[in-house]
Order: structure tokens, then sequence, then C-alpha cells
């Protein structure tokens, strides 16, 4: 099982160094995860480094393709909660 990170990614580089397995690289248009080196940091972290660091809610995905960073993961608001939010801020 490797993770996944996908187009939504920004490169921003947060994720490469934190890697343990070093399984993050940098590529064109995003930044790739070797599966074959990714170990999901069983062993090393309770918690996967690069979705803890991770900028991007949802830009990087397990082996069944949820996010391990989901929408409301960085700012604590559901995201039906900031959808509300984002509207009535436009409608203003």
């Amino acid at each position: 099982m490797a993770y996944r990170i996908i187009e939504s990614c920004v490169n921003c580089w947060a994720c490469e160094p934190l890697c343990p397995s070093q399984a993050i690289h940098a590529a064109e248009p995003h930044f790739i995860i070797d599966a074959a080196a990714c170990t999901e940091c069983n062993g090393d972290h309770a918690h996967p480094q690069c979705a803890s660091i991770c900028p991007v809610e949802g830009a990087i995905l397990d082996s069944l393709g949820i996010p391990v960073n989901p929408p409301g993961s960085l700012t604590g608001i559901p995201p039906e909660r900031m959808a509300e939010a984002m509207a009535e801020i436009q409608a203003r």
C-alpha cells in the first residue's frame, strides 16, 4: 500500500524532506510518491508525515483513493460549513 499525490498538489516542497522512506520526488506537473518505497510512515510515525504537512486539503490519497488530509482537516471547518461561509462572503 502507498499514498498518491494528485494534481491539486502545488509543488510547495513541504512533504519531500519529511518523508522517512524518501519516497516523494519532484516531478511534473506535481510531486509523486514512489509506491515501492512508500511505507505510509508505518513504524516511523503515528501519522503520515506528508499529509500532516501538506497545505492542500485532499491532495494526498490512500490506496483506496480516500484523502489522507481531507477537506476541513486544515481549517477545522466542515466542507458544508465552508461552502455556506464562502457563499455568505460572496453575497456581500
